[in-house]
């Protein structure tokens, strides 16, 4: 009987929440700016409500939206803990602002965003970094920034980037993409830090000024104790009862549901803001929107998109040998999703599909990891750089692109609109890197 009902397909009207939540993310914050401020938590809870309770009370399955649920906390502990931690972290780095101080940075920091998420990186490393170029910051910093240390850095473990979080969750091996990432990970980071030295090398605004005896090479560190907050929430994601045998945890219909793992990042997370450097905080300007917003979003996106990935499943299922799915083929799909939509769920919603054409299912742990040891594995290498780089497309494909964009207008950054940031930046200079990306690894 459960199994009958979990692989009951609900009406295809069903993803109408789903697509409208998704598309008013990618034009509220642009078209409509106020209006979507201040009324995104109850359009999105209502949403995801609405989805949830059909669910429950028309298709009598309360298994999908219960273990939606428990993903939808997993994920957003971890990401909370790694906000509030990363942000009580006050770096200085008091250095002259040259073309070999900004690459060792950017790489640098987007090595670490594989430690603290793309979302903490972000909040750590981008005052730094605008501090460094406070005499010749332009805006080419800011976009550089967000396509390496906001996107394409965290492409080596599953804290660094929303999509391997999810594949994390769903089933696959921690240091499986550590071990099949880095490669690309390292081509397409040198290809733009040599892009990024194009620029910097054109930026001539203090060439006829001596600025030497402006820098003292010093850096500055508040807030300290922070990292061992960082730390706890780094580690308490091997505390997965799914891998780790023994570990307390939910039985729920042939599935184990973590909370112990839970439990310790939210409270790290209020620990760490309750004793955090209140300089430090006051100084990187800090408070919680960014967060509420990822946290209220992502609640309508888990419960929207059950209907999604079930009809997704349902679809490959039915052409299941028609359609070669290939490696440049789910490259592409999941990098055009994720450059439009939030790279999360089109991560998984092509996950589903790449599953669903092999006979097994998204939902199911196990079928996760049989597909794990499979020849067909080498999808997943695709998918996952298709999701995570193609995120730095526009400002909506990932969550810290809007965050660092805004943290950047605060100091007077001119950025560039929606459009620009694609036409002037993306386009010419991101759209080359992931074609040679896809030549060299995909074809």
């Amino acid at each position: 009987m459960i199994l009958s009902v979990l692989l009951q397909t609900p009406p295809a009207w069903v993803v109408i929440p789903f697509v409208s939540l998704l598309l008013l993310i990618a034009t509220g914050p642009v078209l409509f700016p106020k209006f979507w401020h201040h009324y995104y938590k109850t359009i999105s809870v209502v949403l995801g409500l609405l989805v949830g309770v059909f669910y429950l009370v028309q298709l009598h399955n309360m298994v999908l939206p219960i273990e939606a649920i428990a993903e939808y906390l997993s994920f957003i502990s971890l990401l909370t803990v790694l906000y509030i931690a990363s942000g009580g972290i006050y770096l200085f780095f008091d250095m002259e602002s040259k073309a070999s101080v900004n690459i060792v940075f950017l790489f640098v920091a987007a090595a670490i965003a594989n430690l603290i998420g793309t979302t903490g990186a972000s909040v750590l490393f981008i005052r730094p970094f605008m501090r460094i170029n406070r005499y010749r910051l332009q805006p080419y910093h800011i976009v550089f920034f967000i396509f390496m240390v906001s996107n394409v850095g965290g492409s080596l473990t599953p804290i660094g980037d929303p999509p391997l979080f999810m594949g994390f969750l769903k089933g696959v091996p921690f240091f499986w993409t550590l071990i099949n990432l880095w490669l690309p990970w390292l081509v397409a980071m040198l290809m733009l830090l040599g892009v990024f030295y194009f620029f910097e090398t054109r930026n001539k605004q203090l060439d006829d000024v001596d600025v030497s005896t402006h820098y003292s090479n010093r850096v500055i560190i508040s807030g300290k104790r922070n990292l061992i907050w960082l730390l706890i929430g780094v580690a308490s994601v091997f505390l997965d009862p799914n891998i780790m045998d023994g570990l307390p945890h939910i039985s729920f219909h042939g599935k184990k549901i973590s909370f112990v793992r839970e439990i310790i990042q939210l409270s790290a997370a209020f620990l760490c803001f309750k004793f955090s450097n209140q300089k430090a905080l006051k100084s990187n300007n800090f408070d919680f929107e960014p967060i509420k917003e990822v946290a209220f979003l992502f609640f309508g996106i888990f419960l929207t998109m059950m209907p999604a990935l079930q009809l997704l499943e349902a679809f490959a299922g039915a052409q299941k040998g028609q359609i070669a799915i290939t490696d440049s083929l789910v490259y592409w799909a999941s990098g055009i999703f994720s450059s439009v939509l939030d790279n999360a769920p089109s991560y998984l919603n092509v996950f589903a599909v790449i599953l669903s054409d092999a006979g097994l299912s998204l939902n199911n742990m196990a079928d996760v990891k049989q597909f794990m040891t499979s020849e067909r594995v080498h999808l997943l290498l695709s998918l996952s750089i298709g999701s995570v780089f193609f995120g730095a497309m526009t400002y909506i494909g990932n969550g810290p692109n809007f965050m660092v964009k805004s943290i950047a207008e605060q100091v007077g950054v001119k950025m560039p609109s929606f459009g620009k940031y694609i036409f002037k930046y993306s386009l010419p200079i991101l759209m080359p890197v992931l074609v040679l990306i896809w030549f060299i690894f995909f074809i």
